[in-house]
């Protein structure tokens, strides 16, 4: 488990960090980039939490997926290679994937059908859990292209995750909005 004594290393100095198996990369690598994305994503959610303390359904939720993301963090941090580890990486697994599915689905089944795009407002906590989808959108993003990068794998499973999360988070924001009914639609060209 993670024991952590003394937090500056002073190892950084140098603009590299140490990945989980032990090489170091540049701060701003490719995959660096995708785990401090998810690690930012998660801070955004834990402020979205300050407003879900009265939903209290919706908060276990994210407070799960927190811990999920810290587990999709350690994934990212360790490469995937053919070299043999010391120890099992810690990865993201389809159990994941299909629990935050089935969060998807039991917040979709109570909201309002959609005849608009919605904008990203309505309530704090909906305000929140929506600038927390669109840092999952980049992180995603990231993800996507490390997974394309020459010499980089990213499991189907944390592909997979990371998708999904920005979904639930969509759907999160619509139920924080009253199930949707204080959604507040786009209108195509309304200030024309």
């Amino acid at each position: 488990m993670v024991k952590l004594n003394k937090i500056y290393t002073k190892t950084g100095d140098d603009g590299t960090t140490g990945l989980v198996s032990g090489p170091r990369r540049l701060k701003n690598d490719l995959r660096v980039e995708a785990y401090g994305t998810i690690d930012e994503t998660n801070s955004a959610i834990g402020v979205a939490r300050l407003q879900t303390t009265g939903m209290p359904e919706l908060d276990a939720m994210l407070m799960r997926i927190q811990n999920d993301l810290f587990d999709l963090g350690a994934d990212l941090s360790t490469p995937q290679t053919d070299e043999p580890l010391s120890y099992e990486p810690l990865r993201i697994i389809d159990s994941q994937v299909g629990r935050i599915e089935q969060d998807i689905d039991r917040l979709n089944a109570d909201l309002e059908p959609l005849r608009s795009f919605i904008l990203p407002a309505g309530s704090h906590a909906s305000a929140h859990l929506h600038l927390a989808r669109t840092i999952a959108r980049r992180a995603e993003r990231l993800i996507v292209a490390l997974s394309r990068s020459e010499g980089e794998q990213v499991s189907p499973a944390a592909m997979k995750y990371i998708n999904r999360l920005s979904d639930f988070l969509f759907v999160a924001a619509r139920h924080a909005n009253d199930q949707g009914r204080a959604d507040v639609l786009w209108v195509p060209g309304k200030n024309r």
